[in-house]
């Protein structure tokens, strides 16, 4: 009986295979764990500016709820507070920081105004560009928070509105509740308690009031909003997401409105001095007579402030969706379609003053699709290229549909009259862009997620050929497939650059290795008859396939020896595991001072 046996280094898993009286084995390499070895001067370069940021916005909304708590505790509020308790300061601070959340909430998803800022600064601050790669994240986190404070906010205003009913239910005269609430009842100009009558609820208040009404209204978009940008639902059903989110609209003049009911109403400036609430709260039977100086306590609403907190970035989300129209109507040409394996559609596109940077990604709509939706794609061409290209995985409705007006559930080629219309807006910066600012480079990508590197090798691939200077000294590519269909519609540009660097020499510039994670066993029999051959039966390439997973630590501990004093950009687009472990490795790896520098594409 002969024996084969694929080894690779530091491995912890195997499988074996029986095949035709030979014993196949497969070694996998999977990551173990290991203890942390977490390096200051890694954490500080990884993390450091956005802990930093994250503190500062903690900080301002711990500082905007305590400052507002308080101011609701002075004496203006004083007859307000007796109505209402704690409750009127519970209501007032979250209000004050959900002013301030709404005002960030639409300034991460300003596609446009982000990649000025990222031009800008990148030349300044690399570290401070890339945490506008992190928009994302700060938008659902600014999300969380507002959706944090309107519980408090809303359940702070449920017990307000009992205890107003509370006041005009319990009519004793000889109480200062009552007092209170039966002020303004006769021309209605200075009242205290919103509720007019014993003869109502606040059921019916809530329905009738601007503030009630627009309070519903918000409530029920944010909660539409935030359940249906659940991962689960946005994956799956993308179409339920964009339009739910699009509610935003209403949040905001709900939202912009909800201040001009001045429900909650304090003492005004003047009054207060012929009504000095701590020398005349005791006296309430004594207020207006003429041998008195306790004059009847008069009261107003707080000018409405939230529009002033939103308005700018209102104006800026505009002048974005307007930038995003004028795009949408310039002339885009499909010039070529090609099917890939896997059902991967590639379009090859042209767009006057089109102009892009490798890594970087458009939306794409089609309007015979649907008028409305716009989805996020990686371009997968090079700068150096006369077009640009995107690399459509067919996975919903949506792509299912492109992928069929295209022709691809046809045999014939498709006509190009016949092609569909699309429109680009774009292109969008990305981590990706900062490749090249680094003397060694890791790129990982799993599955279609390898689409950014692709632009990032063809550019490598024009710049060897028109001998430009490249700062980038090394690069060490890892993609990870789950089938073997996935790696056929990248292998020929593998192979272009593999013959390429292989005639000028170069062939220590790149170092790419290619993960198999899953496999049948018909498959790994074809792998056993033709792993002797010179080139990968997979692939094509002279680079072997490997089988199973990289082990992160074993990598990154040997790309740290080679390159001592060196900071290594290390780039993903795959999965969030994925990037945690990865995100890991860079933090844990300190090596001959050597750090580790973690990118996500994150649109």
């Amino acid at each position: 009986m002969t024996s084969l046996q694929i080894h690779f280094p530091i491995c912890s898993k195997q499988k074996k295979f029986q095949l035709q009286g030979c014993a196949f084995t497969l070694l996998l390499c999977t990551s173990t764990k290991l203890a942390p070895r977490l390096s200051m001067g890694n954490l500080a370069a990884n993390e450091g500016l956005s802990v930093f940021v994250i503190l500062v916005w903690l900080a301002i909304n711990a500082f905007l709820f305590v400052h507002f708590y308080m101011a609701f505790l002075v004496d203006k509020w004083f007859y307000t507070r007796v109505l209402l308790g704690q409750a009127l300061s519970w209501a007032r601070a979250p209000a004050a920081c959900l002013n301030f959340n709404c005002m960030l909430i639409l300034l991460p998803v300003c596609r446009n105004l982000l990649s000025f800022i990222r031009g800008t600064i990148q030349f300044c601050s690399r570290t401070a560009a890339r945490q506008l790669d992190r928009n994302i994240t700060f938008h659902k986190l600014v999300a969380y928070m507002i959706a944090f404070h309107t519980a408090v906010h809303i359940v702070a205003h449920l017990f307000n509105f009992e205890y107003f009913m509370d006041a005009q239910l319990n009519r004793n005269s000889s109480l200062l509740p009552f007092i209170l609430s039966e002020i303004g009842n006769g021309d209605n100009a200075s009242f205290l308690n919103p509720i007019r009558s014993n003869e109502t609820n606040p059921t019916i208040v809530m329905f009738t009031t601007i503030a009630g009404v627009t309070g519903v209204v918000i409530t029920l978009a944010l909660i539409l909003i935030i359940t249906s940008s659940m991962e689960v639902i946005r994956r799956s059903y993308f179409e339920v997401f964009w339009y739910t989110h699009h509610l935003f609209v209403l949040f905001f003049i709900g939202l912009v409105l909800h201040g001009f009911g001045r429900i909650v109403r304090g003492q005004t400036s003047a009054s207060l001095t012929a009504n000095d609430p701590r020398l005349c709260a005791d006296r309430f039977e004594e207020w207006g007579r003429n041998d008195s100086d306790c004059a009847v306590p008069v009261f107003a609403g707080n000018p409405p402030m939230t529009w002033k907190w939103i308005v700018g970035p209102m104006i800026l989300y505009v002048c974005e969706r307007l930038v995003r129209i004028y795009r949408s109507h310039q002339k885009v040409v499909i010039t070529k379609v090609v099917m890939h394996p896997s059902k991967t559609l590639e379009l090859q596109m042209k767009r006057k003053g089109f102009h892009m940077e490798v890594g970087q990604y458009v939306f794409i709509q089609c309007p015979s699709v649907s008028r409305h939706e716009w989805h996020p794609f990686t371009l997968t061409s090079a700068p150096e290229e006369d077009y640009f290209s995107a690399h459509i995985r067919i996975v919903g409705d949506w792509t299912q549909a492109l992928y069929e007006a295209c022709g691809g559930d046809k045999t014939e080629p498709q006509e190009a009259w016949k092609l569909p219309k699309v429109a680009i807006d774009g292109p969008f910066g990305t981590a990706s862009e900062d490749v090249f600012r680094y003397q060694v480079v890791v790129l990982v990508g799993a599955g279609i997620g390898v689409t950014p590197f692709a632009s990032i090798l063809k550019s490598v691939w024009y710049k060897r050929i028109q001998n430009k200077d490249v700062f980038t000294k090394k690069i060490y590519f890892y993609w990870l497939c789950p089938e073997t269909q996935a790696f056929e519609w990248f292998a020929d540009l593998l192979q272009s650059l593999e013959s390429q660097m292989a005639a000028k020499s170069v062939t220590d510039f790149l170092s790419y290795n290619i993960y198999l994670t899953r496999w049948k066993e018909q498959e790994a029999a074809h792998f056993w008859v033709h792993h002797e051959e010179e080139n990968d039966p997979i692939t094509g390439l002279k680079q072997k396939t490997l089988y199973g997973k990289p082990n992160w630590d074993s990598e990154f501990t040997g790309i740290a020896s080679k390159h001592p004093g060196t900071k290594v950009g290390v780039f993903l687009c795959g999965p969030p595991q994925l990037g945690k472990s990865l995100e890991k490795q860079c933090l844990s790896h300190s090596e001959a001072d050597v750090k580790f520098i973690f990118n996500k594409e994150n649109f």
